[in-house]
């Protein structure tokens, strides 16, 4: 009689052992989840003035919270789906205030702001106005191609019906422009997918996004090679872009 009791014992523990082990290992997996995306790039940069709370179970990921713009709700949901393991992402952030209208020069001005804070190579600190769709740059830039490079980019996007640059070049040169930081993978990725959406010359292209060590791969379909190539430039200039390796097809 004891040695069956000891064996339903033994069967019992090795039972409840198999359906513990893989619990605690899943729940093991979603804590690193959660802990990878407040500690992204992403999220303690862009992110870090809103209310932002992460939440997996299973590889599922649940945003909660509120939000200053409608692009930092989209910037959580990229990053967040870039993380390893992470299967769907339910975002049910809330963009605080009233939201400006698509198009105004309210919103035209919070997104050349965004678009021109994803790129390396234009300073993140120019003052952008704008008033009936034209906008105005002002600020200082290291370069006259620095300077170009911002209306450029500016004018990329979409709404925008013209661009006056009145930027000051300055003689100094700001050598940690040069400097590629180190940021997570995912990160990268988010930032390149909200880059490519941001301009008009790459936003209707159905592009796929994966970075690895910052090495960024493109692949999906474009329609000539001019935007291609304007898709591998756009994201070679991205935060963080070690190299970029442009496999999307013409056709």
């Amino acid at each position: 009689m004891k040695t069956k009791y000891s064996v339903f014992l033994i069967i019992t523990v090795v039972v409840l052992l198999a359906i513990s082990v893989p619990v605690h290992a899943s729940r093991i997996d979603d804590e690193r989840t959660e802990l990878s995306a407040r500690q992204s790039y992403v999220f303690k940069t862009y992110l870090q003035a809103d209310d932002i709370k992460v939440h997996s179970m299973d590889g599922v990921v649940t945003l909660t919270g509120t939000v200053s713009e409608e692009s930092h709700r989209s910037l959580a949901q990229e990053t967040v789906a870039g993380l390893p393991g992470v299967k769907t992402v339910d975002n049910g952030l809330e963009v605080k205030g009233e939201r400006p209208a698509e198009n105004s020069d309210v919103w035209l001005t919070t997104k050349v702001k965004t678009m021109l804070w994803f790129h390396r190579n234009v300073s993140a600190m120019t003052e952008v106005n704008t008033k009936d769709g034209i906008v105005t740059l002002r600020g200082e830039a290291t370069s006259q191609a620095q300077k170009d490079l911002t209306t450029e980019y500016a004018k990329d996007v979409e709404g925008v019906k013209n661009v006056i640059n009145e930027m000051t070049v300055t003689k100094t040169s700001n050598k940690a422009q040069t400097v590629v930081e180190k940021i997570d993978d995912a990160s990268i990725t988010a930032l390149v997918k909200m880059t490519l959406f941001y301009h008009r010359s790459t936003s209707v292209l159905k592009t796929s996004v994966t970075t690895k060590n910052g090495v960024v791969t493109l692949s999906g379909k474009a329609s000539n090679r001019a935007e291609k190539d304007l898709a591998g430039k756009f994201a070679n200039d991205v935060n963080g872009v070690v190299e970029v390796k442009n496999l999307m097809t013409i056709g």
